[in-house]
């Protein structure tokens, strides 16, 4: 595996504990996002390198750069269908662009923008974009936000063919370290390297609630 890792209660202390906050393993150039499957459409992505087959582009995509979110929403790789978890390697301009054109899923009076005139921005836009209670190891929810980007249209065809650096089935690391939770043994879960994401552009910044 190309992530780097990191023990989770080490990660922890240093971790913001409310908030709005993208927790994702990145650098200058990629970011790592997440995304679980069936086996056919996980199996094509890693051989490929890219999404295709049985992979739908007439759907929206969601992305999670958020590694427990992750695992709250599969149930640690053991829900049907999500059962082959894959990291994606992102280029972070993509990611950025994406959240550039991103309209909130749901409208709320804080968005600075009346009701008609974000219906209209959520009838041009083909990037969603939610904010959702983040989890712990063991699925609690927690005061932090983690974020979920949705694609559809050409946003979902460029991530599935040019946007991606590397694909990589990390289904066996999610089971293995699933084993640790299960055992309430914390000291030893590894989980990939994650800190708060801020972008130097203060005007997405904003956007994003981020802090």
């Amino acid at each position: 595996m190309k992530l780097k890792l990191k023990k989770y209660k080490e990660q922890l202390q240093d971790w913001p504990q409310k908030g709005h906050h993208i927790m994702a393993q990145y650098d200058d150039e990629k970011i790592i996002a997440y995304q679980s499957y069936r086996k056919q459409i996980g199996e094509f992505a890693v051989k490929n390198q890219y999404f295709g087959g049985a992979f739908s582009l007439e759907r929206m995509t969601w992305i999670k750069p958020d590694f427990f979110w992750m695992m709250y929403r599969n149930g640690w790789g053991t829900k049907e269908d999500q059962e082959y978890v894959l990291a994606i390697h992102l280029k972070m301009d993509a990611f950025k662009k994406y959240l550039e054109n991103a309209v909130y899923s749901s409208y709320k009076d804080n968005l600075g923008i009346s009701q008609k005139e974000w219906q209209d921005q959520v009838k041009e836009s083909s990037v969603r974009l939610q904010w959702d209670p983040d989890h712990d190891p063991f699925g609690n929810k927690l005061e932090r936000r983690a974020i979920q980007i949705g694609l559809r249209n050409e946003f979902a065809h460029t991530f599935a063919h040019e946007d991606i650096l590397l694909i990589e089935n990390i289904s066996d690391f999610v089971k293995e370290q699933y084993q640790f939770v299960l055992n309430d043994d914390l000291d030893n879960l590894i989980i990939p390297e994650e800190k708060p994401l801020l972008f130097e552009d203060e005007v997405l910044n904003k956007k994003l609630r981020l802090k």
